[in-house]
């Protein structure tokens, strides 16, 4: 049976949101700069509620991922857009945010595995408008720490 990770030694998330956490760890492969390869990042992912608690770890996220859910935040929260995705390529994570209504309530779902071919863990949470500002300046940080590689290439 897997532990679970030591929340103190991972310290503060890169991204949270409710019952939701995200920590990024470094680049998978630091030393590439190609656009496929080198902006896969390695990652801890957590999620719980009401004696639930989910975690998975590797490197199932690219920058790119991050990025785009941060800028679809801000147009969500613009009103251009009614849903935010972070879709990765990898099944372990999945977060999506849609519009229920306007009022500003947000419906957060959050599909997160340690093992996509045995388990499915699926989170709800009701949020609002005022979360989508804090999280995309939260994607932003971890874009500033991690910038997409490979553009001019």
């Amino acid at each position: 049976m897997a532990e679970y990770p030591n929340v103190e030694q991972l310290g503060p998330p890169s991204l949270k949101v409710e019952g939701f956490q995200l920590w990024v760890h470094n680049h998978q492969f630091p030393d590439l700069d190609d656009y496929d390869d080198g902006n896969w990042l390695s990652v801890t992912a957590h999620c719980g509620r009401a004696w639930a608690s989910v975690w998975a770890s590797g490197s199932f996220i690219q920058v790119m991922d991050i990025v785009g859910f941060g800028e679809q935040c801000e147009k969500l929260a613009e009103g251009k857009l009614n849903s935010a995705l972070m879709d990765p390529y990898e099944p372990e994570l999945r977060v999506e945010l849609k519009k229920t209504d306007s009022l500003g309530h947000i419906e957060m779902t959050v599909q997160i595995t340690p093992d996509h071919l045995t388990q499915e863990h699926e989170f709800l949470f009701e949020i609002d408008l005022s979360y989508l500002k804090g999280l995309s300046a939260q994607c932003r940080e971890i874009e500033k720490k991690y910038p997409v590689r490979g553009l001019n290439g």
